[in-house]
């Protein structure tokens, strides 16, 4: 395994601020600093394995998505060199590098803002109780993994770790973030879908659906967290794509899998992972970074 896996940060005095799954976030007073982890989190539980380099890709995508997207909406990132961020932080490069952002402090919106272009999912386990996901009706007789007439902006709640997001209707969002900003949001998500669904395509990915973050700052919103990597999103290869099943697929829907089939019941303690899934997921990661970006790490 790489020597380079970062498990946990470790800046000395900087206030952490949070340990998410993924992320460790340290407070800068009026900016944070954002650094991706190698850990891998499934059905809401971090696996004891971390995947090599996973940090890394999911940085790389993100910087790439935040400057194509940029047209639509302001993002909060500064920087990603470690070179230009506050002197207290410089001398944690070895941790930092390829693997940070510094970021504007926004107050994060409490809601979820996911889009979907195809039924996959727990989108697809609600269609088939319901006929509608978070309230939008849907075509009668659609299949797993079928593309929708069009993409629906399925918002939902953001849980405390451990527990499960809930999907919840537009008009439960609407309670939550207020009329305004909910329209808001609502609309610029379905921008940035379809901007990254349509670019992601040229190099042969599907994005199946994909979590946006959104935060506001002296009263304007911006793109934050991460958007558009494998953790965030579906990604399928266009070749490979069949409707009417599961998809082959560029995230950690491998993983996921892998955990079904061994029976783990979805809660702590992990299990164990071979070796050759880590391998596996880490060649899944990769392989979207390079699609998209035209370059490896």
């Amino acid at each position: 395994m790489s020597a380079d896996v970062l498990i946990r940060s470790d800046l000395g005095d900087i206030r952490l601020l949070k340990r998410g799954k993924v992320r460790d976030v340290y407070d800068l007073d009026d900016k944070l600093l954002i650094v991706a982890s190698d850990r891998m989190s499934a059905f809401d539980v971090v696996m004891d394995d971390p995947i090599p380099d996973k940090g890394k890709i999911l940085t790389a995508i993100s910087l790439f998505w935040f400057r194509k997207l940029s047209s639509i909406i302001e993002n909060h990132l500064i920087s990603s060199d470690p070179s230009e961020y506050p002197e207290t932080c410089r001398r944690y490069a070895s941790q930092l590098e390829g693997r940070s952002m510094l970021v504007q402090k926004t107050r994060p919106l409490p809601v979820e803002c996911i889009v979907r272009g195809y039924l996959s999912g727990s989108g697809w386990q609600e269609y088939l109780q319901t006929g509608a996901i978070c309230g939008i009706s849907l075509p009668k007789g659609l299949r797993e993994s079928d593309k929708l007439p069009g993409p629906i902006f399925t918002p939902s709640t953001k849980a405390e770790d451990g527990m499960h997001d809930e999907n919840i209707s537009f008009e439960r969002a609407a309670q939550i973030l207020g009329e305004k900003t909910a329209q808001e949001v609502r609309r610029i998500s379905l921008q940035l879908y379809e901007l990254g669904r349509d670019l992601a395509a040229e190099k042969g990915i599907i994005v199946a659906d994909t979590k946006f973050e959104f935060g506001q700052k002296d009263g304007r919103l911006m793109l934050i967290d991460e958007v558009l990597t494998p953790d965030s999103s579906r990604f399928w290869p266009v070749d490979e794509y069949r409707a009417g099943g599961p998809q082959k697929s560029f995230d950690k829907q491998f993983l996921r899998d892998y955990l079904v089939a061994i029976k783990w019941p979805k809660k702590p303690p992990p299990p164990k992972l071979p070796l050759d899934v880590i391998e596996k997921t880490r060649e899944k990661y990769l392989d979207a970074l390079t699609r998209l970006t035209g370059a490896g790490l």
